[in-house]
């Protein structure tokens, strides 16, 4: 399915500026531009967990929480009406909800974090809008593998990415009984990937990074929006009880080892498109 945003791309794209800087700051502009189009889902729910916090009324019939649960399942279902994202990005939406629902379910159990508010459209301790929180980063990884058509040079087997997915998910519950080997984990990623980078196309030439540079990028990001998310009071950590806090950069490493299960399960829906390096040079 063509999205709505393809033809807009297109135009873009197909643009000419004058050569030299001129050429340089459009394809800039272009990547912020389609990177914004990636984040249109977290980006709008993240805008409704701050304007809720600062304008929801307390005293409305519908509590917050539940409203925020109906508002991000209505943009979903916007989304695929509008034709503004595909169905097999849909498909990632709701393995991640999946995903990060019993993430949370035992998270909180725990007392890792808590929704202090209270709800009627929830499992546990749990509100239902949490998923979609979750569910916004698989948006996001589908829709700018698609925008900026990725693929990958010197990418490992698929079946020890998959190994490695499943142990970095084990551990994020195992690690409350057991030895937390999140260390190992990392090293892990370190020799799985060193030498993988990914290929994007922002306007008419192939650029690369390192893969693991640009999980980091991605994990920073998510980081910055958890501050806003945790000032919107949507979730709290144990120290931000008495008020708000810059969540711990530590989180850090968790949204890292986050990210990359989202990649693993985003590449089982859109495939790993490989190149060598020699036709590349070519």
């Amino acid at each position: 399915m063509q999205t709505r945003f393809a033809a807009i791309r297109q135009q873009l794209e197909d643009f000419t500026p004058a050569a030299g800087w001129q050429s340089w700051l459009y394809e800039f502009l272009l990547f912020g531009f389609k990177q914004g189009w990636a984040c249109l889902y977290g980006g709008v729910l993240l805008a409704l967990l701050v304007a809720t916090h600062l304008f929801y009324p307390a005293d409305a019939a519908l509590a917050r929480y539940d409203f925020l649960t109906l508002a991000a399942l209505a943009i979903q279902v916007a989304m695929l009406a509008l034709r503004l994202e595909t169905y097999d990005e849909a498909k990632v939406i709701l393995a991640f909800h999946v995903v990060g629902t019993v993430m949370e379910l035992f998270k909180t159990a725990y007392g890792s974090w808590q929704y202090p508010e209270a709800s009627l459209l929830r499992i546990g301790g749990v509100p239902l809008f949490s998923g979609f929180m979750y569910a916004a980063v698989g948006s996001y990884i589908a829709r700018v593998w698609r925008i900026f058509d990725f693929r990958f040079t010197r990418y490992p087997p698929i079946p020890a990415t998959w190994v490695l997915a499943i142990a970095v998910y084990v551990n994020f519950f195992a690690h409350h009984w057991l030895p937390d080997i999140r260390i190992g984990l990392f090293a892990a990623l370190a020799v799985l990937f060193a030498r993988t980078r990914i290929r994007f196309r922002v306007w008419r030439a192939d650029r690369w990074m390192p893969l693991l540079l640009g999980w980091l990028l991605v994990s920073l990001f998510i980081w910055f929006a958890e501050n806003l998310g945790t000032f919107s009071r949507a979730w709290i950590y144990p120290d931000q009880q008495s008020g708000w806090t810059l969540v711990h950069p530590a989180k850090l490493g968790a949204w890292y080892l986050l990210m990359y299960i989202s990649f693993v399960l985003v590449a089982a829906v859109h495939g790993i498109r490989r190149r060598t390096e020699a036709a590349y040079a070519s």
